[in-house]
């Protein structure tokens, strides 16, 4: 229970941290990088991380033995719900598709650097 706590308030320091930097990118800078829609894109990543983690989470405590099979599970499950977040919000009429594409796979990034180093982090402890 207190790793699913300390993964909930990295995720929430994470977004807020991206959201600082979007709102100092478009209103102190004053440049026209940041799509209106970054607020969706930012939830959208907080809940999938969020449930990914938690789910996987689950799953290593079970069976420590598939962990690999866990870890390739959750990125496919971010992949296919990533795609299927950009085909809806296309779908729905999306204006400036370029810029709406280009600022969610940054977002991606940061969530999957993220994502590499809770892992990388989780695992230290393991391999002494």
């Amino acid at each position: 229970m207190k790793q699913i706590i300390r993964l909930t308030v990295k995720l929430i320091l994470l977004s807020l941290l991206i959201l600082g930097v979007a709102y100092l990118i478009e209103g102190v800078f004053d440049l026209q990088w940041i799509h209106e829609s970054i607020k969706k894109i930012v939830s959208f990543f907080l809940v999938l991380t969020w449930l990914t983690g938690i789910f996987t989470h689950y799953l290593l405590s079970i069976s420590k033995e598939n962990s690999v099979n866990i870890l390739l599970g959750a990125i496919g499950i971010r992949l296919l719900g990533s795609i299927g977040f950009v085909a809806v919000m296309l779908f729905l009429g999306q204006e400036n598709l370029i810029l709406f594409v280009i600022n969610f796979f940054v977002v991606y990034l940061f969530y999957l650097l993220f994502d590499i180093y809770m892992l990388i982090a989780n695992l230290r402890p393991n391999s002494r």
